[in-house]
């Protein structure tokens, strides 16, 4: 919401900004679902914590949970910082009050934002996302906490025992043996950002190397080459979904349900697909690995 205030990032943010702006003008079922975020992200300067729970594996679906269960007094608490933040910038009277803030209405908000903005290019911004975490992955088992964190310049530096960042403000955060979560985003511009409270898991988000996203995405030839054109299709039918079970694909790809299991079993063994049981159903979806070959293509 952000980048999408501002003309920041023209080249990587620009279509999609202009699309997503026109589909604002003439849909007026997201617009009226996007309203009580209005106020509570600002294109600059401290956004409520409670909007950025920390990431689970269990994806979307567990941060919107999160949000919904944040208490009254945390809703008070960081709505009177935004409030301060905004008066000092010169921009009163644009926070909400926190009896007019309702977390289950903001998380229905944030999931109408994201199912119709962000749901047809997240393959590649999970692919750019898994990307950037293979390469720190392999930057700290090769040289261990001093190169992952020089794979950080010029955003970050480390001095022993300090990680100085290229922060908006002055801050200090001390970790007092709490570790530091370290989140590759999409969205996130120029500077990392950070959890504004202290008593916060201490967390990192940094900009990753990126592509342009395009009004929609579409996937090449290069993969059904390589894979064949029903290996392919499966794949990509995963990889629209951040999950989707072997009856779900066996619908979107249009192939028989007694062949699927085997194909993405294939898939699965070449890395390019994980799977995990959640109750009764067996959920696939696409590794990055998979994900950098569809977005090649």
């Amino acid at each position: 919401m952000c980048r999408l205030k501002t003309d920041e990032g023209r080249t990587a943010f620009g279509t999609w900004r202009s699309s997503t702006r026109s589909r604002l003008h003439h849909d007026e079922r997201l617009r009226a679902a996007l309203f009580p975020l209005r106020g509570l992200v600002p294109s600059v300067g401290y956004i409520p914590d409670f909007l950025t729970p920390t990431t689970t594996t269990d994806g979307l679906p567990a941060a919107l949970e999160s949000i919904r269960a944040t208490s009254r007094s945390a809703v008070t608490h960081q709505l009177t910082l935004l409030d301060a933040g905004q008066r000092k910038a010169g921009r009163p009277g644009t926070t909400p009050r926190p009896d007019d803030t309702d977390p289950s209405l903001i998380a229905g908000a944030l999931e109408t934002y994201f199912e119709t903005t962000l749901r047809p290019h997240w393959p590649r911004v999970r692919a750019a996302v898994g990307a950037d975490v293979d390469a720190r992955t392999r930057a700290l088992l090769d040289g261990g906490v001093q190169e992952l964190f020089d794979g950080l310049a010029p955003l970050a530096r480390w001095r022993d025992p300090v990680l100085e960042v290229d922060y908006p403000v002055d801050r200090d955060v001390a970790l007092n043996g709490r570790g530091l979560l370290l989140v590759p985003s999409y969205f996130c511009w120029r500077r990392p950002t950070a959890l504004a409270d202290s008593a916060l898991p201490p967390t990192l988000v940094y900009p990753v190397a990126k592509q342009p996203l395009e009004p929609t995405q579409t996937w090449g030839t290069g993969a059904a080459r390589l894979l064949g054109r029903t290996r392919a299709a499966i794949l990509s039918a995963v990889a629209r979904r951040d999950g989707r079970t072997s009856s779900d694909v066996a619908h979107a790809v249009g192939v028989a349900q007694s062949s699927i299991s085997y194909q993405i079993a294939v898939l699965r063994e070449s890395g390019l697909v994980s799977s995990h049981r959640t109750g009764k159903c067996v959920i696939h979806t696409a590794t990055p690995l998979g994900l950098r070959i569809l977005d090649a293509g």
